[in-house]
């Protein structure tokens, strides 16, 4: 019989070098998106002023929507590096089954393991 277990004591199968090596990688996406975030605001005109000179409406909402792209996988990263601190990263949230390595490995900030993320985006 399988039974469920808590998020803090299933093990994800991470060594201690994985999860650091993934903490790193997190550390230095949060670095670069704030960056980028940052460059996008210093850019972007204020309400009074209008668009800069040679740049369109479309370049402007393109420059909103990477800001906002941005905005929103820094939230991730975030997310994930919390999940470390309290013990339950690398565990899906919707199957709490662990998420595999190699999904970490390109994904780290990843909240659900690959066959939930498909059923997830399925249902968009």
């Amino acid at each position: 019989m399988v039974t469920r277990q808590t998020v803090d004591d299933r093990d994800t199968g991470l060594s201690a070098r994985e999860l650091a090596a993934l903490r790193e990688n997190l550390h230095e996406q949060r670095l670069f998106r704030r960056e980028q975030i940052d460059q996008m605001g210093s850019a972007a005109p204020s309400r009074t002023e209008g668009p800069p000179a040679g740049r369109s409406a479309s370049q402007i909402e393109v420059r909103v929507q990477l800001a906002a792209s941005a905005r929103m996988v820094l939230a991730d990263v975030e997310a994930a590096l919390a999940r470390m601190d309290e013990g339950g990263y690398g565990t899906c949230h919707l199957c709490h089954a662990a998420i595999g390595r190699e999904r970490l490995a390109v994904v780290p900030q990843a909240r659900y393991c690959g066959r939930c993320q498909q059923v997830r985006e399925a249902g968009r």
